[in-house]
This record gives C-alpha cells, sequence and structure tokens, in this order.
C-alpha cells in the first residue's frame, strides 16, 4: 500500500513498435512471446487483484486466471487463493454474465459501476460477482473505486488495459509504475488503441512524467520499467 490509502498500481501492456494495442477493428493481437507471457503470470500472481476494463473483456474474453499451476499452488501455500480477486471497470454495465472472467478459475470477482447501475448490476451479477458502486456520475469514479479497494484488503493492483482505462487512471494520478513490452511489429492505423486513450492531456503540464527504472531485451522485443513521477 501507498500513503493515501490506495492500492499500490502497475499498469502492464503490450504495444507494438509502433505504439498501438490492438488492430483498427480492436481485433486482439499477439504482440509478445512466451517468455514476457511467463513474466506477465508472474506479476499477476504476486498482486492482490488484477483489473481491466469492460471495452476488455468486450473485445478478448480474458479470464485473467494465473496460467501456471506452480504458481497457483504457490498462492495457496500463502493463504491466498488460486488467483488474484478479479476487477472489471464497468460505468454501464456491459459485461456479459457469461464472460470468461467471471466463470473460469477460483477467486473472487468485482464488477465496479457508478452509484446508479448499482441495483441493475447487483441483480445481473447475483452469484457471480461482488458489485461495488463508486460516483455518482455516469462513469465510475476511479479514486473513490481505488479506496474501497483497499478498504477490502487489495494492497497490490495489476491493471491489464484497455486504453481508456489506463488513460483515466494515468489522468488521476493513480498510477504508480507502468511496464511496457515493445513488439516486433507495426500494426498502424490512425484509429488503432494505444495503451493511454480517452482525450488526453491539455499540454505539457498536465503530461505524465516517467522516470525509467529498468530496460531488458525480451522475445525480441524490449521490456520498458517506468514509475511515475507526478502520482497521487
Amino acid at each position: 500500500m501507498i500513503p493515501g490509502g490506495r492500492p499500490y498500481i502497475i499498469v502492464n501492456m503490450a504495444m507494438s513498435a509502433d505504439g498501438k494495442i490492438s488492430s483498427t477493428g480492436r481485433r486482439q493481437v499477439r504482440i509478445s512471446g512466451p517468455a514476457d507471457r511467463e513474466r506477465v503470470d508472474r506479476l499477476k500472481a504476486g498482486c492482490d487483484a488484477v483489473m481491466v476494463g469492460v471495452g476488455t473483456v468486450l473485445a478478448d474474453n480474458p479470464s485473467l486466471t494465473v496460467k501456471s499451476g506452480e504458481l497457483r499452488r504457490n498462492r495457496v501455500l500463502e493463504g491466498k487463493a488460486e488467483n488474484p480477486v478479479r476487477i472489471v471497470v464497468d460505468s454501464r454495465g456491459r459485461t456479459p454474465a457469461s464472460a470468461d472472467i467471471l466463470h473460469r478459475g477460483e477467486g473472487d470477482r468485482i464488477i465496479a459501476v457508478p452509484a446508479r447501475a448499482e441495483k441493475d448490476a447487483a441483480e445481473r451479477y447475483r452469484g457471480l460477482a461482488t458489485v461495488i458502486p463508486a460516483g455518482n456520475g455516469e462513469e465510475v469514479d476511479l479514486p473513490l473505486l481505488m479506496a474501497r479497494l483497499r478498504e477490502r484488503g487489495i494492497g497490490r493492483l495489476m491493471v491489464e488495459g484497455g486504453g481508456t482505462l489506463v488513460g483515466s487512471l494515468f489522468a488521476s494520478g493513480l498510477v504508480d509504475e507502468f511496464y511496457t513490452f515493445v513488439g516486433s511489429l507495426v500494426i498502424g492505423g490512425r484509429d488503432a488503441p494505444t495503451p493511454a486513450d480517452g482525450p488526453g492531456f491539455p499540454d505539457d503540464n498536465a503530461f505524465v512524467r516517467l522516470s525509467l527504472m529498468d530496460v531488458g531485451e525480451l522475445d525480441e522485443g524490449v521490456l520498458l520499467r517506468w514509475r511515475v513521477k507526478n502520482r497521487r
């Protein structure tokens, strides 16, 4: 946990050499290789929770489970569930009740919604996930959500996308570390999603400033690890 009563937040994303995380049609693209996927699995296993936005659920239908049996067993030996808590930020309650994230693998699930959507979401996901309301607006209040996750014992949170959620987290000053695997391909496309989508930042005073912690070759690509300087 960091000062301020929220989890320590790590964003982990893979992007092409030209900075895209998917194609213009929002089709899932395999950017990294086996070594990076193993790294991501270890990172996930070491966190209390892993989070995605609903767009990622709709596009990719991820389970967000820990893939390694050894890592799952180690979590159990430490008194934890096999998988971290899996969280979907879903401002309009669009997560399908049949989504893999709600059914595959042992462990708790959370659907985060604005307060106005709590009643409908609680009914829709009854027996599948805990619904946490956060904020009275049209979108999930991310700082409030993070405070509520910390109250539930989540101290280390991994975020796997998509670009809209990550852009909002950066804009709210909620990211502590940013891992970017840069793969050896060019996807192209003016409208292809990037690691931090959304409205962007109005001027250089609002840009997110990073400090490079580590860099290394991996799977014919490069893994960059950054610390965020202007966080809350």
